[in-house]
Order: C-alpha cells, then sequence, then structure tokens
C-alpha cells in the first residue's frame, strides 16, 4: 500500500480534489497537541475524507479555525467521533456547532462517542442555545456497516470513558476499464455480474470474471488517542493500513504515563508492531516536547521503524 504524506506549507490539498476524494482515504491532522495547545500544534482534530463522508475525530479548541486555515468547509461534515470527554478534545464543539448553524448547515449531523455523549451533546447545545440537527449514538464495537466500509469501536483504558476508532473500506471486486471496452459490453446487468465475480455469456461467448476483475484490497485506519496501553489497542488495530495514535510521554517518563493512563512513544510503537499494522503516526504531542520533538520519533523508531510525527496540516492519503 502506497502512502503519500503532504507537510504542513501546502494548505490546499491534492486529497480535496474530487478524483482523490473517490479513490482514496484522506487524513487531515487539523490538532496534534495533548492538553495545551502550543504555536505549532492546536488541540487534537482529525478529519478523515472518502468519497462523500467528511468525518471528524475529535473537536478540541480552535478546530474551526483549523477548518479556516486549510480551507476546507465544515460544512462538508457527515459525522463526528469523539474518542472521550476531556477538554482538549471537545472545547471545539460548541463554536463548530454555532459555525454550522450560521452557514446553514442542512444535514442531520451524526455523532458518535462513549457513554454520556447524549446527555453532553444536549447540555452543550442548551446552554450555548446552539440550533443544529443532530443524531448522537453511545456506540462500542462494530457501529456502521455499509457497503463500502464499516467503522468499529473499541473501549480504551482512561480516567473517564474513552474509545478508539477503526474505518475500514472493504475488499472489493474492480473491473479493469480497459479490458471492459475490449469487450464492447453494453451498460447491462452483465457488468454488474462481472462485479460480483460471476462469469456470462455475451455474443455466444463465455467472459470470464476472472479476466476482466482484480481484487481491491482491504483498507483500515486506526485511531487510538489517550489511553494506557493495553490489548484492545492491539486487537482494534489488527492490520492496519496505519494506525495513528496518541504519544504523549518518553519511556524515561513511563511512570506518569501510566499515573495520567497516557501512552509513551515506546507503547505505540509496540502497539503498531503487535497489531501488524504497516505504517504508525504519533500524535497528540506534550508541549515539553515542543523543541525537541524527534525524541518521541526516535523512541518509536526502535520499536516500529515505519513511524513519522504529525504536524498540524499534515495529509495523508492512502
Amino acid at each position: 500500500m502506497n502512502f503519500l504524506i503532504f507537510f504542513s506549507d501546502r494548505l490546499t490539498y491534492k486529497c480535496l480534489l474530487p478524483f482523490f476524494i473517490m479513490e482514496k482515504i484522506c487524513i487531515i491532522f487539523l490538532g496534534t497537541s495533548n492538553a495545551i495547545p502550543t504555536s505549532k500544534r492546536s488541540h487534537t482534530a482529525i478529519l478523515l475524507q472518502y468519497k462523500n463522508e467528511n468525518i471528524l475525530i475529535d473537536c478540541g479548541e480552535g478546530t474551526q479555525r483549523q477548518f479556516k486555515i486549510a480551507k476546507i468547509s465544515p460544512n462538508k461534515l457527515t459525522k463526528i467521533f469523539l474518542t472521550h470527554w476531556h477538554g482538549d478534545h471537545v472545547l471545539g464543539l460548541p463554536g463548530l456547532f454555532q459555525t454550522l448553524h450560521m452557514n446553514n448547515y442542512q444535514k442531520i449531523l451524526n455523532i458518535y462517542g462513549p457513554q454520556k455523549t447524549k446527555q453532553f451533546i444536549e447540555e452543550l447545545k442548551k446552554l450555548f442555545r446552539l440550533k443544529l440537527n443532530t443524531n448522537v449514538h453511545e456506540v462500542f464495537s462494530k457501529f456502521i456497516d455499509e457497503k463500502e466500509f464499516y467503522l468499529e469501536a473499541a473501549s480504551m483504558d482512561h480516567d473517564t470513558p474513552c474509545l478508539a476508532y477503526s474505518f475500514v473500506i472493504k475488499e472489493k471486486l474492480r473491473l479493469d476499464k480497459k479490458e471492459i471496452g475490449k469487450l464492447k459490453l453494453p451498460n447491462s446487468p452483465l457488468i454488474g455480474k462481472l462485479q460480483e465475480g460471476k462469469d456470462i455469456l455475451f455474443e455466444g461467448k463465455k467472459i470470464k470474471a476472472k479476466d476482466v476483475a482484480y481484487k481491491e484490497p482491504q483498507r483500515k485506519v486506526t485511531f487510538v488517542l489517550d489511553t494506557s496501553f493495553n490489548q484492545n489497542a492491539i486487537t482494534l488495530a489488527k492490520n492496519s493500513d496505519l494506525l495513528i495514535c496518541e504519544s504523549s510521554f518518553t519511556q524515561e517518563e513511563s511512570e506518569r504515563a501510566k499515573e495520567y493512563k497516557h501512552l509513551t512513544a515506546h507503547d505505540a510503537a509496540t502497539i503498531a508492531k503487535k497489531s501488524n499494522s504497516k505504517k504508525l503516526i504519533l500524535t497528540h504531542i506534550s508541549q515539553r516536547y515542543e523543541h525537541n520533538p524527534s525524541q518521541i520519533l526516535e523512541e518509536a523508531k526502535k520499536v516500529f521503524k515505519n513511524t513519522t510525527l504529525a504536524e498540524d496540516f499534515d495529509v495523508v492519503e492512502i
């Protein structure tokens, strides 16, 4: 699987073009700090784009401004996934909701999160008098199963109810357009049968599906934010093409990591290795490492080589 990473100087992203939206999963890091933002890093917020889906994972303070800087309309949002209800992951919700209302957001915004999410969303809307149509779901395990993709969640080990998420594009059979063109097949149910892997008869000739179709493999992105090291994270991330994982501490501060129920860079890399993930991106970076983030990266690379460190507005395509 090929990965293309575009760094933060590029604010008009290739992945926003229709060609890429239709073909790729696009990840945009809108915020990559942990509890306290810095001059370079905003609070946690990650946007996943796939075809018509625009899914926001967490919404830290300042997220609506990050949308502006990235030249992305928040009105395109289809879903919000909340990992947990700590301020650095949700304080951007009131401002984002107000912006959506003032921009005449017409859709029903589906919001997914751990227990008490329904209560907290209603309290936010009441407190700030926010008029926005929302549909709130408290989730666990597989919670969306569409024709092309599914989403699943798993409970993490934090000091408040907390989830991690995986977005999975299902394996599917695709037709080779060049081969189909050579056959001069009409636009008919015959095409659909080939795409289902079934052989067909056309003008007295048998056409085998295996000769004109190929399998597009499953693709998987997993988001693990704010947790102690735990088996659920490894299980959820199994065979991920991309694991995006918090990395709040270095190994020399492992006792503090355990106390605050966070991961070290070593922990994150261990999850990537044990889950057989292909690539790891570290995020949720503490202000302690603002001037030397390479120590986080170097620690992880000793365990899992294919690791990079996220910055605000980085973009990854799968």
